[in-house]
């Protein structure tokens, strides 16, 4: 519980209430002694739901990611993509409110990302669970969003909202390329240079000016 303050979802205090929120981080948090199966389980075990309703809904979502074969496979015999889609079906296994993606896709290669965007942007349009999406990139954050935040220099505060009016569902590989992408893409990544430069100091800007000409 914590120490002060509350937070509220649809008015309702979840203080202290298990299962609101599904968090995923850039490192994979699977438990190496388990099965891809028995950790995409472990949410609902702690919720102490019955095994064949544990195991009716684990199959689905493991149907949908394409890790069908693998169920009965320990992590370190998946590849990062498979490992990243499974983190993503353990948490909505239990149904939270809210998904909280801390740059889950920082450490994988451009085609694997592509994939995981084509795959988390499906499971939206199956779940329709609200997404709160921290990335540097400013590509995926488009990609994937409806509404992007931009977030200031330290001390970090909101700067500016943006809207994506871009239609679902979203072809990934053929949205970058549309011209209402690239006008959102340069509208936003020039606020964002504005914050980089304020962030840095002035030495190192003025040397990868000079080396790189510019940004």
């Amino acid at each position: 519980k914590p120490t002060h303050g509350r937070v509220l979802v649809n008015q309702q205090s979840v203080n202290g209430r298990f299962g609101w929120a599904g968090y995923m981080t850039q490192v994979d948090t699977l438990l190496p002694w388990r099965t891809v199966k028995e950790n995409a389980e472990i949410g609902l075990e702690i919720r102490e739901v019955p095994k064949p309703e544990r195991q009716k809904r684990v199959e689905k979502l493991i149907s949908q990611v394409g890790l069908n074969g693998f169920e009965n496979k320990y992590p370190f015999e998946i590849s990062g993509g498979m490992k990243k889609r499974l983190d993503m079906i353990r948490i909505l296994a239990y149904n939270p409110d809210i998904l909280f993606l801390d740059e889950p896709f920082a450490a994988l290669d451009v085609q694997t990302r592509e994939f995981l965007h084509a795959d988390i942007l499906r499971l939206w349009e199956d779940y329709k669970k609200t997404i709160v999406f921290v990335t540097h990139d400013l590509v995926e954050a488009i990609t994937l969003s409806d509404r992007v935040f931009l977030m200031t220099a330290r001390p970090a505060t909101i700067k500016k909202e943006y809207k994506v009016p871009l239609p679902r569902p979203r072809p990934t590989y053929d949205l970058q390329i549309t011209e209402e992408f690239q006008e959102l893409h340069k509208v936003i990544r020039k606020d964002l240079k504005e914050e980089v430069i304020k962030d840095k100091p002035a030495h190192l800007i003025s040397n990868r000016i000079k080396n790189e000409g510019g940004f």
